[in-house]
């Protein structure tokens, strides 16, 4: 049954935090009660908080590159998705840190005070010194591009550890106690986990887009860094209490160490030593000659066989980063006015997002439907296959709209103080393609995430959601890459400075030609991950027994001081 995110799986409650009441309707220590209370709260504040921030900087930064700084389309594109991935990627490097080195309250701390660096960091970088400093001789005061540019970058790389350190430390998956949830709970619970943070996006971009846009014009990171201030009021309420602490020992260690001791032993020559194996892993076995247990080493081979899941996210998350990349782009040079009003460039991520706010709950209530023996729901295969499709479609469609629009005739479009020469083909000619990949991550991310978490063995879940999430920020890379690569061979024809002057529409085409035939492979090898159980060896059950016989254990200890709602749904495990 679903455990509160603050229990500790030692057994013990954390300091301060008391059971929930008695279905006798009494209450016991309401003032403890409400100390979990105010916990509750300042964690939702500070996820709140946090993402508000990184949203922020994220929707309008290619406006502010080529803009502000001058950059080119191309690199403008670069730096975007490459600031996406950093900012995905560090929660696994800080978060391995937080356990094995400094501990989680000196992570947190230091990342806290490296976000609050970075945001103050931003403002300086945006702020229009040429409109308030000019001297006697009429000199104006203002940044130079170097300066500028070390500024930005070092703001960008302070933030992005800073929020890697709150999304690891304060926000974990593991603090949702899942692993006595079944297939249909945990797809429940992926599923408005998704949706809420897409709910935030969402109001981010409708709320901070037009003010960024059309408000503050170059203090367009005023509202981030306001952001990170009341973050960091909502850590220093709570201290150390917001933190989750999981059990001693870093899985992760141990999963790199069966790797690296395979490969040496391998690399060494060891074969008439260990004699032959079946697996290359099997080298890194104690009886084998290697240093590692023959459970960690079936464990991880069942980890291994998740690795061209892991793979094939790569280039549709490199599809994904297009929404405030080429997409940006695309709807930056394209008429944003209606009945007079200039939309922001970013309301149309809002297009994408509402398919994920749809589906979200169509799929709770299919999933709830389908939870007779009788009804079978579609694996999560097919639904990553057909989140794939709708990604490819949505890539091929924007080839097409790009060459539609460059036939209309330009007009003059005013941006940020700016003027600019755009198409006078309406941005919301482009929502089918938005709308496709809306469609995609409402299908796919919950699908890979119930995947990772089912087919692993439980120890090793953590690990195998950490991969997926390398994945993910890996293919923002693989984006900056495919630009930077297709910008070189074309000569800047397919990503150019002027969208109406070169032909973008070949980029979009390449790369809905790479994800079909990335669908098409990842729809031959799903069978593999149809059925969700793990295949466990004897060694594997005989850890999985122990396992479930502790967490028994742990049942019966505290059964009369931990409340079990057989009612809880998936969405208020959530909230």
């Amino acid at each position: 049954p679903p455990v509160s995110a603050f229990d500790r799986r030692d057994g013990h409650l954390p300091q301060g935090v008391f059971a929930s009441p008695h279905p006798s309707g009494t209450v016991t220590m309401p003032r403890k009660e409400r100390k979990k209370l105010q916990a509750i709260v300042c964690v939702l504040f500070v996820e709140l908080f946090e993402r508000f921030t990184f949203f922020g900087i994220v929707c309008n930064m290619i406006l502010f590159c080529t803009i502000k700084l001058g950059y080119s389309n191309y690199q403008a594109a670069m730096v975007n998705t490459c600031f996406v991935g950093a900012s995905v990627l560090t929660p696994v490097l800080l978060g391995w840190l937080a356990e094995t080195c400094f501990g989680r309250t000196t992570v947190l701390g230091f990342c806290a005070l490296l976000h609050f660096f970075g945001t103050a960091m931003l403002p300086v970088v945006a702020f229009p010194f040429e409109d308030f400093y000019i001297n006697t001789h009429n000199i104006v005061h203002q940044l130079e591009p170097h300066e500028q540019h070390i500024l930005f970058y070092t703001g960008l790389v302070a933030v992005a550890l800073g929020i890697g350190g709150i999304r690891a430390i304060l926000c974990p998956l593991a603090a949702y106690h899942l692993q006595g949830c079944d297939r249909h709970q945990l797809l429940s619970f992926f599923n408005w986990f998704y949706w809420l943070v897409n709910l935030n996006s969402m109001v981010v971009f409708l709320g901070i887009a037009y003010i960024q846009q059309s408000v503050a014009k170059n203090l367009c990171f005023l509202i981030p860094f306001t952001s990170v201030l009341l973050a960091l009021i909502a850590i220093h309420m709570v201290r150390n209490k917001l933190t989750f602490h999981p059990k001693k020992g870093s899985s992760l260690l141990t999963t790199f160490g069966v790797f690296l001791n395979s490969l040496k032993m391998c690399c060494l020559h060891y074969r008439h030593l260990s004699g032959d194996v079946a697996n290359w892993l099997d080298r890194a076995k104690e009886n084998n000659g290697g240093c590692y247990s023959e459970t960690n080493v079936e464990n991880v081979k069942i980890l291994v066989k998740l690795f061209p899941l892991f793979g094939l996210q790569l280039l549709y998350r490199a599809c994904i980063t297009q929404i405030p990349s080429g997409y940006y782009l695309q709807t930056m040079h394209s008429n944003l006015k209606l009945n007079g009003f200039i939309w922001p460039v970013a309301v149309m991520k809002v297009i994408s997002i509402l398919p994920v706010l749809v589906l979200a709950p169509l799929l709770e209530l299919l999933n709830t439907c389908y939870q007779s023996p009788k009804k079978i729901l579609p694996s999560p295969a097919t639904f990553i296959t057909m989140g794939h499709a709708c990604a490819a479609l949505s890539a091929l469609l924007a080839g097409i709209s790009e060459i539609h629009r460059k036939d209309y005739p330009q007009v003059e479009q005013t941006l940020s103080g700016k003027v600019l020469q755009v198409s006078s083909m309406r941005c919301f000619q482009l929502t089918p393609q938005y709308i496709l990949l809306g469609v995609a991550e409402a299908f796919v991310t919950p699908a890979c995430s119930l995947i990772s978490f089912c087919l692993t063995p439980s120890n090793l879940r953590g690990v195998s959601l950490h991969f997926l999430t390398l994945s993910y920020g890996g293919g923002c890379f693989l984006g900056a890459f495919l630009i930077q690569f297709l910008y070189f061979v074309s000569g800047g024809n397919f990503y150019p400075n002027n969208p109406s002057a070169g032909n973008m529409e070949r980029f979009f085409f390449t790369l809905a030609t790479l994800m079909a035939i990335n669908t098409l492979v990842f729809w031959r090898i799903s069978q593999r991950y149809t059925d969700l159980s793990v295949e466990l060896s004897s060694g594997a059950r005989q850890s999985h027994l122990s396992e479930k016989l502790l967490q028994y254990k742990t049942y019966l200890r505290f059964y009369d001081t931990v409340e079990r709602s057989e009612t809880l749904t998936s969405m208020e495990t959530v909230l």
